[in-house]
């Protein structure tokens, strides 16, 4: 269900830039990646399995673009250097870094998390920005330009059932972006993010399309590319006034007050537990 056409696509506004998503293999991060590449960016495609890069690099040169595969682990600190080295000797310096890697099946209720639970899902969703930002940021920095964007989550601002250990990251990845965008604005460095509503990249049913599209007020629920303009967006040199700022591409659904009538993790699945009468 891609929404994008050519007629949308300005060929021209990255081209010389050098961009870098984590995260690329498939769902939000591999649109963006096409995305870019159709816009004339150099792109170092990312994420932890080679087969899942490659294919997105595939598509990239097929349609007439200039992609890196970059397969590595982004919440290890060496395996983040080495791939920022290969994209630099590759392309030159990286002016768009996209955090998108992070953890998505994550649900388990909070009385029945253990420590290397949490640990994995901080690692992957919150930890990896760091990495990346930092390394990023550094030769940033001493050029006084760059733009570094992270994929959030409505889980930063209200709450998941079932997701403690997820929203922590998303609104740990907020925070952080805040605070970046503060230090990093003295060297014309600038940090932003994008906040993803219900985006179909888990390969739900059409019945369960349905039923969870109900609770977006413009009636349909969302597909990867609808990201990929709010991304380039902050990107482009439209946004060079935006810094430490989040856009909600949701469908509506973070400003609604009305209680939602789907939820992915109901009370029905929470653990049964006796009560101690004192």
């Amino acid at each position: 269900m891609t929404r994008i056409n050519s007629n949308q696509i300005n060929q021209q506004r990255f081209t010389d830039k050098v961009v870098l998503v984590t995260g690329a293999g498939g769902g939000i991060g591999r649109a963006v990646a096409l995305r870019f590449a159709a816009e004339g960016a150099q792109v170092a495609v990312n994420d932890v399995k080679d087969e899942m890069v490659g294919a997105v690099v595939t598509e990239i040169f097929a349609a007439g673009g200039r992609a890196l595969a970059v397969p590595a682990d982004v919440s290890d600190r060496q395996a983040v250097d080495a791939m920022f080295t290969q994209v630099e000797a590759e392309f030159g310096y990286v002016d768009v870094l996209y955090n998108n890697a992070g953890l998505i099946d994550t649900t388990r209720h909070f009385l029945e998390g253990d420590e290397p639970w949490w640990d994995r899902i901080i690692s992957v969703n919150l930890k990896s920005v760091f990495l990346c930002s930092h390394r990023a940021a550094g030769v940033m920095a001493r050029r006084r330009k760059g733009v570094i964007i992270s994929t959030s989550s409505g889980g930063a601002t209200r709450s998941h059932r079932g997701n403690v250990a997820y929203d922590a990251t998303k609104g740990g990845i907020e925070a952080m972006t805040r605070a970046m965008a503060l230090d990093l604005a003295p060297y014309s460095v600038r940090v932003n993010g994008v906040v993803p509503g219900f985006i179909n990249t888990y390969g739900l049913t059409e019945d369960q399309l349905r039923e969870r599209e109900k609770t977006v007020p413009l009636g349909r629920y969302g597909v990867p590319e609808d990201m990929t303009g709010a991304a380039l967006f902050l990107a482009s040199d439209d946004a060079a006034y935006i810094t430490g700022q989040f856009i909600s591409v949701d469908g509506g659904v973070l400003v609604q007050q009305r209680s939602a009538n789907v939820d992915t993790f109901p009370v029905e699945g929470f653990p049964q537990i006796e009560a101690e009468l004192a």
